[in-house]
């Protein structure tokens, strides 16, 4: 069965940099895109980023962008992103999610912070 699993989230002051992940399985993951969403309390989730399946195109939120990269390593079935220049509003949950045949995914959620 399809599974993503979400790591590397945490407490992180104004202006710093984490690095998320997102290893995959149960599916052919160099076949398919992946999705970075993330969903604050209160608010609907919303895309941060996307990236083909072979990284070809890669497209943020005006609200990341020149500020996260998103990633993937086909041999190690992961996704990652890459967060630079932290800011208090990108404290949500953030979540992977692959859209596989007729069904879309999600990982479990991954907390980021950012406050001083």
């Amino acid at each position: 069965q399809v599974q993503l699993v979400e790591s590397g989230g945490g407490l992180v002051q104004p202006g710093g940099s984490l690095r998320l992940s997102c290893a995959a399985s149960g599916f052919t993951f160099k076949m398919y895109a992946m999705s970075w969403y993330r969903q604050a309390p209160g608010k609907e989730r919303e895309l941060v980023a996307f990236i083909s399946s072979g990284s070809a195109t890669r497209n943020y939120a005006d609200s990341v962008k020149g500020r996260f990269t998103i990633s993937r390593d086909n041999a190690k079935n992961t996704v990652y992103l890459q967060m630079n220049s932290l800011k208090p509003e990108d404290t949500s949950v953030y979540y992977c999610k692959v859209d596989y045949r007729t069904t879309t995914y999600w990982g479990q959620g991954t907390q980021v912070t950012v406050s001083s």
